[in-house]
């Protein structure tokens, strides 16, 4: 049965100058907690007691204008979701310059400048060719680094930030949060900084509340925490927190005495070109850079590289969602690449993936039943067929019969995850590419997903391209690692060489970037 209440008697202080981290797992209450300070909540949910006070006021009695005044100038919020929280026809330096200009801050000319500042200051390539950019031409990171941007455009006194490095790699997180400490330590910020992953608390956090179902189980300082937590829940989720382990997985892949290759790649190239070579700048991207490697049957292949390395390209390219300009992708003897949609039809059953925002894959207006069964129809499985075999593979990823007359939103993102498996396994495929299957989930959910995954290919043989910006995943599960930079393949290796004793300069920035690893909590 659903809970009456979002959150329920939660009492906290947030002392200036200091980090307060909200951790919890989906539906705890830690995201309402922060727009209801923000007053951005729906029209559905409304406070029915208790008050918020921001230097003697209460924010809960503040007219929309005062409350307005107050948002991006004192108290400013870095949402989760960046793709939907930016304005799609607005530039990115307009949106950042309007987030002074909606407090008069400034001039047109200094706000630009200011904009080309908080850009180059937040990491990003090229600033003054970003500052043109529509968010739709961005990564998933650069457009939360230009949220981040807006966000601290007027150096406000309390910074919220929800889940802000969520989907961002490992080196661009770590500069993330010395970016948000930074400017902490600089102006005496208080930050309230709301997250799943207990690696980022280890690195930023001066005081931990833990949340379960809308109330505060536990409240402490983050030593305090690490050290001797008090409540099952706080203990269950550390628990499921992944680390970098010493010896990956054995190689399931070798068997003896025949060739078990499934796929092989050569020299496999794709460039992007955008802008205009006519009055306007020209901009080429390689992509991808003569990648060349084996997935063998049974194997996990890991992808590991930052954002805009180019590893959702090669997987897409894999699946052949993109055309390559030139190399090879032989599939049991057969070179795919060259091939069109038509030819590569009676071949795509075969070859699944995973996409890694599950709610955006799956249609809306259709039920779990019509969204896992309709392929399989296509290819000619007779009806009453894919229908029984629709529950059979619901079960087996841990949903019931009932899910399948259901919508997608009637399902938390976990189980939607769950969905997109059983929609690749419907297929019977001899790959999966699971492109960052596991990122946007809690731990103890990542952990489900990730145990689902490795229970199917156990028994299945199914090879599987994981492509992950967490490296602690990547330990665990893969057999053999790829790190991408800047669309190339700059070291190969088994996870327990690749990460503990890596041999590229890159590797090595990228194992050092892991959050909380070898580190101990601030103090106190």
């Amino acid at each position: 049965m659903e809970r009456r209440y979002a959150v329920k008697d939660v009492s906290f202080d947030l002392p200036r100058g200091r980090v307060l981290c909200v951790i919890g797992e989906s539906g705890s209450g830690k995201s309402v907690t922060a727009n209801t300070i923000m007053g951005l909540l729906p029209n559905v949910i409304r406070v029915t007691s208790g008050e918020i006070r921001f230097q003697g006021d209460d924010l809960l009695k503040l007219d929309k204008d005062s409350l307005r005044g107050l948002r991006g100038r004192a108290i400013s919020m870095i949402f989760q979701d960046p793709l939907s929280a930016l304005n799609p026809l607005m530039t990115v330096g307009d949106q950042i310059a309007e987030a002074m200009a909606a407090h008069g801050a400034g001039t047109r000319q200094s706000r630009t400048e200011r904009a080309l500042e908080l850009l180059e200051e937040v990491g990003l390539p090229d600033p003054a060719l970003m500052l043109h950019q529509y968010p739709f031409r961005l990564s998933g990171g650069q457009r939360q680094r230009v949220m981040i941007a807006m966000a601290l455009a007027l150096e406000p006194d309390i910074l919220i930030a929800d889940e802000p490095t969520t989907a961002l790699d490992v080196t661009t997180q770590a500069q993330i949060l010395e970016l948000i400490l930074d400017i902490q330590k600089r102006k005496g910020m208080s930050v309230m900084f709301i997250t799943h992953d207990f690696g980022v608390v280890a690195e930023i956090a001066d005081q931990v509340i833990v949340m379960e179902k809308g109330v505060i189980v536990e409240q402490a300082p983050a030593n305090e925490i690490f050290t001797a937590p008090k409540h099952e829940y706080t203990k269950r989720l550390i628990a499921a927190v992944p680390e970098l382990i010493e010896a990956g997985q054995p190689d399931r892949s070798i068997s003896a005495g025949q060739d078990d290759t499934v796929i092989s790649v050569e020299n496999l190239n794709k460039t992007y070109t955008s802008g205009s070579g006519w009055l306007g700048r020209k901009r080429v991207v390689s992509a991808v850079a003569d990648a060349s490697f084996t997935l063998k049957r049974g194997q996990t292949l890991g992808l590991v590289g930052e954002s805009g390395s180019g590893k959702t390209s090669l997987g897409r390219l894999l699946i052949k969602l993109l055309e390559s300009d030139s190399g090879r992708i032989v599939y049991r003897g057969t070179d795919i690449a060259p091939m069109s949609e038509r030819e590569f039809r009676p071949l795509r059953p075969k070859i699944q993936m995973i996409f890694q925002d599950p709610f955006a894959s799956l249609n809306p207006r259709s039920t779990i039943g019509h969204i896992i069964t309709v392929g399989p129809i296509a290819q000619g499985m007779k009806r009453s067929e894919a229908r029984t075999k629709a529950f059979r593979i619901l079960q087996q990823v841990g949903l019931d019969a009932g899910a399948y007359g259901r919508y997608p939103h009637e399902f938390s993102g976990g189980q939607r995850q769950r969905v997109g498996i059983a929609r690749a396994l419907m297929f019977d495929p001899e790959v999966l590419v699971a492109d960052e299957a596991v990122s946007a989930l809690d731990v103890s959910i990542q952990a489900q997903i990730l145990q689902l995954l490795d229970e199917i290919q156990r028994e299945t043989q199914v090879s599987m391209v994981f492509i992950t910006h967490d490296l602690r995943i990547a330990s665990q599960i893969c057999d053999h690692v790829l790190v991408m930079q800047s669309g190339k393949i700059v070291e190969a290796g088994p996870p327990s060489r690749i990460f503990h004793h890596p041999r590229h300069d890159y590797t090595r920035q990228l194992v050092a970037a892991i959050p909380g690893t070898g580190r101990a909590a601030r103090p106190a």
